[in-house]
Formats: C-alpha cells, structure tokens, sequence
C-alpha cells in the first residue's frame, strides 16, 4: 500500500493522544481513569507502555529497511496485546462496581488495531539480482 508507513504513524501519534483521554467512569467512586491517571485504583499507569510502543512503532515506520518493518510487527502485536488487556482491565465489573467506557478506550483500541494492520502493509523497494 502506497501510503500504509504515513498512515502507521498517524495512527501512532492518534494512540499518543487517546493515552491522554478519557477511557472510563466509576460513578461510585467518582472516578475519571485515563491512560495517564488511574488515582483511586491499582492500575498503574498503561498508557505509558502505549507511548513507548508507539514511538518504537513510528521509528520503524520511519526507517525504509526490511528488519525494521518485521521488528515493527511485533511491536504492533505487543501494542495491540498490551490494548486489549487494558480495555478487558478498565471495564471489567469488579465486586458489582462496572465502570462506564468513554471514547478513549475505544480510540486506542481502535487505533491499536489499525497500527497492526499497517505493519503488515509495508512499501519496501526490494532490489532484483
């Protein structure tokens, strides 16, 4: 695809900006949980493993070498893994206590995925013998 190393990175850089956002709401305890701050609960703080893979992701999109493109598909696929064991986390019920999603949980998912499917569409120029 033409324009699939433009698009890994706008998908990296949108990942970025979903850390910061709003990912759910536990009204009982009247808690806002982002990527960035998870106070009340012992969640840590996930949207740094999504920051640094995410840079990672746009240092391989950037190098035009065949290496590059295999080490960025894995880690896409640790980002992606790295997503969907925190959206399973953010808006599992915990002793009758469900907290609500909001749209960043979504757009990391969301764009998780589509970070992966760019990494195995890479425009690589390989040389004939």
């Amino acid at each position: 695809m033409k324009y699939s190393q433009t698009l890994g990175i706008i998908f990296a850089i949108l990942l970025v900006v979903a850390s910061y956002l709003s990912w759910a709401y536990v009204p009982s305890q009247n808690l806002l949980l982002s990527g960035m701050d998870t106070t009340g609960t012992t969640f840590g703080k996930p949207g740094y493993g999504h920051i640094f893979f995410a840079v990672l992701s746009i240092v391989f999109f950037a190098i035009p070498k065949l290496w590059s493109k295999r080490a960025n598909i894995f880690v896409a696929a640790m980002n992606l893994a790295w997503a969907v064991r925190n959206f399973i986390l953010m808006s599992t019920c915990m002793a009758g206590d469900c907290p609500e999603r909001r749209a960043g949980i979504y757009l990391v998912l969301a764009s998780s995925v589509l970070l992966m499917i760019m990494t195995f569409l890479p425009k690589i120029e390989l040389k004939e013998e």
